[in-house]
């Protein structure tokens, strides 16, 4: 009997979860709307690099991306994505922790 009613749980959870990747796929294409949205404020990345008083350069050296790009973000062109706006966010919340562990990698 119990068995029973952990096979039952089981599926329901399953079956859970295939609505949950069918209602994605909806979303996905449009067919419907999220029911809820996180939006992220974009860093502010030459204000966190001038708090820190770091050239680009040795801000781009920091944080292991190419000067040129450093400038492109700062400049509104490209922004950030993925581990390095994580990393920025990091900076921007515990910089002096971020920056001594990067540059106790770099030596």
């Amino acid at each position: 009997m119990l068995l029973l009613r952990s096979l039952k749980v089981k599926n329901e959870e399953f079956d859970e979860l295939i609505a949950s990747i069918q209602e994605a796929g909806q979303i996905q294409r449009g067919e419907i709307e999220a029911s809820r949205r996180y939006e992220f404020a974009e860093p502010n990345i030459q204000a966190i690099r001038e708090k820190l008083g770091f050239s680009q350069a040795s801000f781009a050296d920091l944080i292991g991306v190419n000067r040129r790009t450093l400038q492109l973000w700062e400049q509104g062109h490209h922004r950030p994505t993925g581990s390095a706006k994580v990393l920025l966010k990091l900076v921007q919340t515990a910089p002096e922790w971020v920056v001594q562990n990067l540059q106790a990698n770099h030596a």
